[in-house]
């Protein structure tokens, strides 16, 4: 091959946020798919802790984890938005982060069994790995020092309260309060780093767009690959139910590819015109990211409900898959419908996640949710080809 030899460490200047031909690069498409990996590693146990009547607490444990993993996920992609030099020593470093996740992902069967240490140092290592990027930045970048320096004590200080976490008693009243305040701690940093002198970090509105809609369409991807798990197995074990598998199947595979529809229905690029409105924009995303993670998780519950393999009522089951797809609904009319629209397509989704709501207190549950997002796709296709009503 021929072109250009990589530096093996370039100076770490801010990137244009209006270059052009903006897009993902493979290293951050790699990034992507391994920290799938995490995401499939924490949807599994909250499909069985549902299935197995304990949904509460396997909520709970299924929210805390993903948060590790968004939000290191969310952190390296604005990082990589701004100051991307994709020289040896940044690959190496995103590398560091990589097995951060890999230890995230097989700390997670412990963590929902209240054990959270492989959790906390997998976390960890992908939050110092990071701080050393920032620390590149500030060295590289004169204007943006301030900002850089305030993420690389911010994140390197919550860093260390992480793991004084792990020496609290096993006391609920301890444990969950003092996750709360660090997730808090966490969500500011941005906050604080990005009103430094010198003004705020740059990043790409188109680039951190695509990275978005990227990884929706990975975790999506893998709700169908987790539920598909799900259905074989069931198929392998008996034949009894293969008429109910298959309604599921179908219902499900709509179900996904309605709300794909429907987050890609309008680019989010053109909201990202302030600080404020992008760290709502982005720290939103944590319910749309979750909530697709989770309806994977669901439908394998509909799965062992079908086979006579869950503990719980059929409305139950009904609500493991119409309670993650109502809040990712909300949060794509949110994030994506409300800022655009008015009148009718303003109220449409709404009334849409209501109706959702209500498919569990019916009987086949499932493909009446599955036909309502077909409507709601296909009202959403009408009110944006003619006139919008106020």
């Amino acid at each position: 091959m021929t072109g250009p030899t990589r530096a093996f460490l370039a100076p770490m200047r801010a990137r244009a946020a209006d270059e052009p031909n903006r897009v993902s690069t493979p290293l951050e498409l790699f990034f992507d798919l391994c920290f799938v990996v995490a995401v499939a590693q924490a949807a599994a146990p909250l499909h069985h802790a549902v299935a197995s009547g304990h949904a509460a607490e396997g909520v709970r444990n299924y929210l805390m984890v993903f948060f590790a993993i968004w939000w290191a996920w969310m952190n390296f992609t604005w990082f990589a938005s701004a100051f991307d030099t994709d020289d040896v020593v940044y690959r190496l470093t995103t590398l560091v982060q990589i097995a951060g996740a890999l230890v995230l992902a097989a700390g997670v069967g412990p963590a929902f069994e209240g054990d959270w240490l492989v959790v906390t140092v997998g976390y960890v290592i992908m939050r110092l790995a990071l701080v050393g990027q920032w620390l590149r930045a500030a060295r590289g970048d004169h204007r943006h020092r301030a900002s850089a320096v305030r993420y690389a004590i911010g994140v390197s200080f919550v860093q260390l309260l992480w793991l004084l976490r792990l020496l609290l008693p096993d006391e609920p009243a301890l444990i969950y309060p003092a996750f709360v305040f660090l997730v808090l701690l966490e969500l500011a940093v941005p906050v604080v780093a990005e009103n430094a002198p010198g003004g705020p970090t740059t990043f790409h509105p188109h680039h951190i767009a695509e990275r978005y809609g990227l990884f929706t369409i990975i975790v999506l991807g893998e709700s169908v690959a987790s539920a598909t798990v799900a259905f074989r197995g069931a198929l392998d074990e008996t034949g009894d139910h293969n008429a109910a598998l298959l309604r599921l199947a179908v219902s499900g595979v709509v179900i996904v590819f309605s709300l794909w529809w429907l987050y890609f229905d309008r680019s989010g690029h053109g909201l990202l015109t302030s600080l404020r409105v992008s760290l709502f924009w982005g720290y939103g995303h944590y319910f749309i990211f979750a909530a697709a993670a989770a309806i994977g998780a669901g439908l394998g519950v509909g799965v062992d409900f079908v086979t006579e393999h869950a503990e719980i009522s059929r409305t139950a089951a009904g609500y493991a898959i119409a309670l993650p797809v109502a809040v990712y609904l909300f949060a794509v009319w949110l994030l994506h419908i409300r800022p655009f629209q008015s009148g009718l397509t303003l109220v449409t989704m709404p009334v849409g996640v209501v109706l959702v709501l209500l498919t569990p207190l019916v009987p086949a549950s499932t493909e009446v949710l599955a036909a309502l997002l077909v409507v709601l796709v296909a009202l959403t296709i009408w009110l944006n080809r003619t006139p919008r009503l106020s």
